[in-house]
């Protein structure tokens, strides 16, 4: 760090040298024709500036003054410095995602693909010849007829409208005898039954056959944290913004308003990948320090979902591997 140094007026080098005789010593000894030279003196700018200043006791106005930190009281017009703002994901919750390894999730998902592409076969039959269609499927291109005619976020409250009411929910376990299967459109609606994640994916495939981007559609399985359930919704971007479709609830909702979700999970037409939160988020509080992340939660796949006014157990959250 370099110094900056204040002289005074009063403070000429005729000054200093009378008040600091190292300096006449070593002129002296450096001066033309001297009879022998004598060992050089050495001496540093600091120590005549400090002599200079409180030689003798006596202090000055004009006294040398060395640079320093600016004082905290000092108003300066230097720029603050900028923070880095925190950052912001594309994903539902402003988060990001990653690919989730091979498992479970995985393996679901990739049976109801396989099985969503024999139920095209299905509804494009039947578009063909709608005399010789199934009734479920009939209601079901009857939906996403009613899907296509609308614009926007009135397309996503037409799906979620039309299915909520289309199925009745009811657990995996009271339906299958098995805790948790994920369900095709076609064949919820041929049941008229289905739980959170049967309700998403229909939903899911309405707006796809719609017309509706896949990019902007992603399954989301949550945490709520509310009811301390596992749930599935769906999720769909409109205008850069992310809407939630939920069976529970007749509205849409945006994924800012859904605190009481801890997002795990993204599942669309790329596979299932985890939701990962910035590097600057906000810590967690209170009740969210009770739900695991998503990289350290262990048990059975989602399975809950039932509507806000029934009763229903406790689910463990999904497994990654």
């Amino acid at each position: 760090m370099g110094l900056i140094l204040a002289l005074g007026v009063g403070a000429t080098s005729e000054a200093l040298a009378a008040e600091d005789t190292s300096l006449e010593e070593v002129g002296a000894d450096l001066a033309p024709g001297g009879d022998q030279a004598s060992p050089a003196k050495f001496f540093s700018i600091n120590a005549v500036l400090a002599k200079h200043d409180l030689g003798g006791g006596r202090s000055t106005t004009d006294s040398v003054r060395l640079a320093a930190l600016t004082p905290s009281n000092t108003a300066t017009d230097a720029p603050p410095a900028v923070r880095e703002a925190p950052a912001v994901g594309s994903e539902p919750f402003g988060l990001f995602t990653f690919r989730a390894p091979d498992g479970l999730l995985w393996r679901k998902w990739r049976g109801v693909e396989a099985d969503m592409v024999r139920e095209q076969a299905i509804l494009d039959h039947c578009r063909a010849d709608a005399g010789n269609c199934p009734a479920h499927a009939v209601q079901f291109l009857r939906l996403v007829n009613a899907v296509g005619a609308k614009l926007g976020r009135d397309k996503l409250d037409e799906a979620n409208r039309g299915v909520n009411a289309a199925v009745r929910y009811v657990s995996d376990l009271s339906q299958h005898g098995e805790p948790d299967r994920w369900s095709t459109p076609l064949a919820t609606f041929a049941s008229t039954k289905g739980d959170c994640e049967d309700y998403a994916i229909a939903k899911y495939v309405a707006l796809s056959a719609a017309g509706f981007p896949r990019n902007d559609l992603q399954i989301v399985l949550v945490r709520d944290r509310m009811v301390r359930q596992d749930h599935a919704v769906l999720a769909a971007r409109v205008d850069g913004h992310w809407l939630l479709l939920d069976n529970r609830f007749s509205t849409l909702m945006a994924d800012s308003e859904a605190t009481r979700f801890t997002p795990l999970f993204a599942i669309d037409h790329q596979g299932v990948h985890l939701f990962a939160t910035p590097y600057a988020k906000r810590p967690l509080v209170g009740s969210e320090l009770q739900a695991a992340p998503a990289a350290a939660v262990s048990g059975k796949t989602i399975g809950a979902g039932a509507p806000a006014d029934s009763a229903s157990g406790l689910n463990t959250l999904p497994l990654l591997m």
